[in-house]
């Protein structure tokens, strides 16, 4: 776990509030580096407060020139938190009220269709060798079909380690993930040759602890590495992207997969009431209420089957609703 070292007056309830947020169960890392920022923020400018004012907090939370709605509301989101703790244990903190910043234009997930899949893929099986990332060629047409037939977050398949990966029976163990929870996923036996075969060249003499997909210096790949790839793939199947924030994303191959899934299963008669259980544990959500956001989708997105849907669960589909950022 990293260590953060905070400044300034409300240094000790900074650090308090992190690591109740750690012991119940979040990562709380990043919001742990913004909270850094927001303590040296706090020494610079209110070194002799004795309360987190209202002053105090709606100057940190003010907008920058260079970012964007989703990372204002970020910011204001997690001294909102912070607030609400110190209030808890009797330190006069102000609350700033929800949705005090307005949201951007919540984020609609892109779903693939099984053309689009089919092209996108065919564009990773013809990634080149280049020197400088030698395994780039062979980690590509792996890594991707990993993320939409296991319906992974791509930093689970990220930071998979050999150990991780049993080639034998086909099965990832996924760890520490989001809101630290962990989990075995089975794969495709498609999948799990393509995984062999992988494994058979990249390491042959690798370690437990080594990186599946490799990246440079003995690191995993990283996020920037993913997504310049991802986008290069997305122009040469002819998959138009919107822009920044627009989409198609990387995580969008996740919500196929659920999508996907759910579709084969109305079609089939099976009953989702039963199927439901087996995707939440599949994804690694935390509620229900997580997976029942992919009905809505699904309807949404195959309308032939949305009248059976509302049918049989007019009661657990809810309004397609969200966070831009949504990462279920």
């Amino acid at each position: 776990m990293t260590d953060h070292i905070f400044v300034g007056p409300f240094a000790k309830h900074i650090a308090n509030h992190v690591k109740l947020k750690q012991a119940i169960g979040y990562k709380y890392v990043t919001e742990a580096d913004h909270l850094v920022r927001f303590s040296v923020f706090t020494a610079d400018n209110y070194s002799d407060a004795k309360e987190l004012s209202r002053e105090i907090v709606l100057d940190w939370c003010f907008k920058k020139s260079y970012e964007s709605q989703a990372n204002q509301c970020t910011r204001a989101s997690m001294i909102r938190q912070l607030a609400v703790y110190m209030d808890s244990i009797g330190v006069n903190a102000y609350i700033l009220p929800k949705g005090y910043y307005p949201k951007e234009t919540r984020y609609i997930p892109y779903i693939y269709t099984d053309n689009e899949l089919k092209r996108f893929f065919q564009e990773t099986d013809h990634c080149h060798y280049v020197s400088s990332c030698p395994y780039r060629h062979l980690i590509m047409p792996v890594f991707f079909r990993m993320i939409y037939t296991c319906g992974l977050r791509s930093s689970e398949a990220r930071l998979l380690q050999l150990a991780d990966v049993d080639l034998t029976n086909g099965i990832l163990a996924i760890h520490h993930s989001k809101k630290d929870n962990s989990r075995f996923v089975p794969m495709s036996d498609e999948l799990t040759r393509r995984c062999q075969n992988y494994a058979a060249i990249v390491h042959p003499i690798s370690k437990d602890t080594d990186w599946f997909f490799p990246g440079l210096n003995e690191n995993p790949m990283t996020i920037g590495n993913v997504y310049h790839n991802y986008r290069r793939f997305l122009w040469k199947a002819g998959i138009s992207h919107g822009g920044r924030g627009k989409g198609p994303r990387v995580h969008d191959f996740r919500h196929t997969f659920a999508c996907h899934c759910l579709k084969k299963w109305v079609v089939q008669g099976k009953d989702l009431m039963v199927y439901l259980p087996v995707l939440k544990t599949y994804m690694g959500h935390d509620s229900f209420e997580e997976t029942s956001y992919y009905l809505r989708m699904t309807a949404d997105v195959f309308p032939d089957i949305s009248i059976r849907l509302q049918g049989c669960y007019p009661d657990i589909i809810p309004k397609l609703e969200g966070d831009a950022d949504e990462t279920n």
